[in-house]
């Protein structure tokens, strides 16, 4: 087959001119702040998860940040899985908490309720759950061994039925290569009216938004309510109608979207090596994190000459066909600011050295499946006979 001459990239947002006509109408009603979209957004978005309460963010960063700074968690030990963001490690530590980084399944690369009752603390009081490329976290079973409060990370998970539904609260990601890509934002998810209500209080340095004080809702706003108080510390993490407009356009395509990551992922496991081994089903496919196990040779009996073929020159291998890939994740634990020597992490240590992150997005076609599919397997016959 012929090297294609543009690069196919491995995760991406998918735009059409529809998307443009949203933001464009948001542009010319002089409204671009925190507004009306904003608010269509978070009411279609609470419908879709089955939740009382939506409330955006700037990012779903920010979302587990200002949860934490609403519940008051400061100083405590937060659990959370060494396979994910780096974020998700450092969140903690924006609130003079502990970042407790616990092992994960080996197939769907999820914490495990064994790893949170081994590595739990006496002021282990908060629990990340992360839905590892939109696989669910076992939150119930993880709730039969840890009696503290649970954020799920939903990032990866728009959006799968039941997603957002097990923690205490939830929240989402719409940066730009998710399910819902927005170029970034987020979400939180809840049921719980005093928490909402604060968290809201916190979203713009205590002070309530521009469009809330409005005194007229019809879009002709002849005036607003200026004068207002501030009896609660915020910070500034709203989003605002240019994102909320995009967000509103992408919803409508999200059930097409998730189909074709469905279909690539189905195409995926049919058609790849079997050397290839296949990551557990998702629902929205956010990563689709393959793994080669490493081949050895040697080449004398003293073992001398010894030499390995892997993942990392299946990268290599598939960039020189203009083919992008990446790895979800490198373990957190190994990173030199989460590192603890005392701590052995076996699984995740031995899996994350066989990943690769296919291509795996809205905008891919048949033949951009037929293209990754015959370079990774004719790597493996060429270099696995």
């Amino acid at each position: 087959m012929e090297v294609r001459k543009n690069p196919l990239k491995v995760l991406g947002p998918h735009g059409d001119e529809s998307d443009v006509q949203a933001i464009r109408e948001v542009i010319l009603s002089g409204w671009w702040g925190k507004g009306p979209k904003v608010e269509e957004f978070e009411q279609e978005f609470a419908k879709l998860v089955g939740a009382k309460h939506a409330i955006s963010v700037t990012s779903n960063s920010h979302g587990q940040d200002l949860v934490m700074k609403a519940m008051g968690f400061k100083g405590v030990d937060v659990i959370n899985p060494t396979m994910s963001f780096i974020a998700t490690a450092e969140i903690p530590l924006w609130n003079d908490c502990t970042s407790n980084l616990v092992d994960v399944d080996k197939v769907n690369l999820n914490m495990t309720a064994e790893e949170v009752e081994k590595w739990k603390k006496p002021n282990s009081e908060v629990l990340i759950a992360v839905n590892m490329a939109g696989v669910p976290a076992p939150i119930d079973e993880i709730r039969k061994v840890f009696g503290g409060y649970i954020i799920e990370d939903c990032a990866h998970s728009c959006y799968r039925e039941g997603a957002g539904t097990k923690g205490d609260v939830a929240v989402w990601s719409f940066q730009a290569v998710k399910t819902l890509p927005i170029g970034d934002g987020g979400m939180i998810t809840l049921n719980d009216d005093k928490l909402a209500s604060k968290l809201r209080e916190m979203l713009w340095f205590g002070v309530a938004s521009t469009w809330s004080r409005a005194a007229d809702k019809s879009g002709t706003r002849p005036g607003y309510a200026w004068d207002y108080h501030v009896d609660t510390l915020g910070y500034k993490c709203y989003m605002i109608d240019i994102m909320a407009a995009l967000g509103l356009s992408q919803l409508k395509k999200l059930p097409k979207f998730l189909e074709t990551r469905r279909h690539i992922q189905k195409r995926y496991n049919e058609e790849l090596s079997p050397v290839i081994e296949r990551p557990a089903y998702s629902d929205t496919v956010q990563y689709y994190c393959a793994r080669l196990p490493e081949k050895k040779h040697n080449f004398a009996p003293d073992g001398t000459g010894f030499s390995s073929i892997g993942r990392d020159q299946l990268i290599d291998y598939l960039a020189d066909k203009k083919i992008h890939t990446s790895v979800h994740f490198k373990p957190l634990h190994l990173y030199e600011l989460m590192k603890d020597d005392n701590k052995k992490l076996p699984v995740s240590e031995k899996e994350w050295v066989k990943l690769i992150t296919l291509p795996t997005h809205s905008g891919m076609t048949d033949d951009d499946i037929d293209y990754v599919v015959y370079w990774v397997n004719k790597f493996i016959e060429d270099e696995y006979k």
